[in-house]
């Protein structure tokens, strides 16, 4: 088994540690791994969408979720908004190069979860199993 330690080797020497309470860090690290903030960069992973198709593309979250992960995202630095002065006004978002990064190792990490369901919902038969 691999310790944090070991992962986070090499990683000593930056003036960041998520672990550590006062980091500021850990809200950017909320903001991309909660469930709006991560669904949100996957889909725009696949390129720039309007607000309303990005709402569509992540099925269930509110307009006010929606709008309130965005601003957290784009305060970070992670999404950019370009709203075009037309009549209606189009806004669209899209990943910035750290923003990009970011969503590259969430599809990772996605990816396996999608693909590891199967020992997912076993482990929870088995757990509800052994509670009833």
């Amino acid at each position: 088994m691999t310790t944090t330690q070991e992962l986070t080797a090499g990683f000593d020497d930056l003036p960041y540690n998520v672990f550590a309470r006062a980091c500021p860090s850990r809200g950017t690290l909320e903001h991309v791994t909660g469930r709006w903030g991560a669904l949100t960069l996957g889909a725009l992973y696949e390129g720039s969408l309007r607000f309303n198709e990005l709402r569509r593309r992540v099925d269930g979250v509110s307009e006010k979720m929606l709008s309130q992960t965005l601003h957290a995202l784009e305060r970070d630095g992670l999404v950019h908004r370009e709203a075009q002065p037309t009549n209606p006004p189009r806004v669209d978002y899209e990943l910035t190069p750290l923003g990009r990064g970011v969503a590259e190792r969430l599809l990772a990490l996605i990816h396996f979860v999608e693909g590891s369901m199967d020992d997912v919902l076993a482990a929870r038969e088995r757990y509800d199993a052994a509670r009833a």
